[in-house]
């Protein structure tokens, strides 16, 4: 069962022009980038698990993937299939599912994308189940890219917006770093995230080595760059969108820039035999 917050968070629809907005663009030009050099080539079949409005289905669809798009979420559904039935190259399938349970066969994918569901599943045992359902439908050499958010970030972004002087503030910062849980009581959805969990980033890549997964890299998406006063004005002119990524992707794999970013993509792979990663 989905938590019943974070089902009413996502359908107020926030998630379909969310990255849209020129600061959080930065998550999709690097999603992107990463998937793009990591992905089996076109046209693989990839099941982007908890794939939102579809955004990452659509522009892999459009690229000649094959692409089954899986959501909890009606509305996100509903708008991945509309937009999906206008795209010049549309979605395989767009449908209601779990990632804890999907249906799909086994070995049916060469590619699965987790970039949303780990930090909405709160309990280690309901990562765990994610984690094995993704192992269980890729194919022999299939990867899986999963997202995960750092418990790290939130205490320097609020530092960087000036909320950290806010009621309750300290509270929330210091349960991320003792816990990695973070909740929304007061439901205030304008001002505070819904349910989650935030990994610490080598708990993301041990999630998947528990799961049999080999890890092939762990990746920070943003960075520090996020923390930029002037990041909007940057990611809307392409020139300065380029150095911003350039950067990023020079210290990607950096353990000490890990932490520091607001998401990070493990990218794991079924192992050859003999394989001990």
């Amino acid at each position: 069962m989905i938590d019943p917050d974070i089902l009413d968070f996502y359908a107020q629809g926030r998630e379909q022009d969310r990255l849209k907005d020129p600061r959080r663009s930065i998550e999709y030009w690097r999603t992107m980038d990463i998937l793009l050099r990591h992905l089996p080539p076109a046209p693989a079949t990839v099941l982007d698990i908890g794939g939102g409005p579809g955004l990452y289905a659509l522009t892999l669809a459009a690229l000649g993937y094959r692409v089954h798009l899986i959501d909890p979420v009606p509305l996100h559904v509903d708008q991945a299939q509309a937009a999906s039935t206008s795209a010049e190259r549309p979605l395989v399938s767009a449908q209601l599912g779990d990632a804890r349970t999907l249906d799909h066969p086994d070995g049916h994918a060469d590619a699965v994308l987790l970039l949303g569901p780990l930090y909405h599943l709160t309990d280690p045992a309901d990562r765990a189940r994610a984690w094995t359902e993704a192992h269980r439908v890729l194919r022999p050499g299939g990867a899986v890219i999963a997202a995960g958010a750092s418990r790290y970030y939130t205490t320097w972004e609020m530092l960087s917006k000036g909320t950290l002087d806010l009621p309750g503030a300290e509270d929330v910062v210091r349960q991320h770093l003792a816990t990695g849980q973070h909740r929304n009581p007061e439901r205030d959805f304008d001002r505070l995230w819904t349910t989650a969990y935030f990994h610490d980033p080598a708990e993301l890549a041990a999630e998947a080595r528990a799961a049999g997964l080999a890890v092939r890299a762990l990746l920070a998406v943003e960075g520090p760059a996020k923390l930029l006063p002037d990041l909007a004005e940057r990611m809307g002119e392409e020139a300065d969108r380029e150095r911003v990524l350039m950067a990023i992707r020079r210290t990607e794999t950096e353990p000490t820039v890990l932490g520091l970013s607001s998401h990070v993509l493990a990218v794991a792979e079924v192992p050859a035999a003999g394989d001990g990663r």
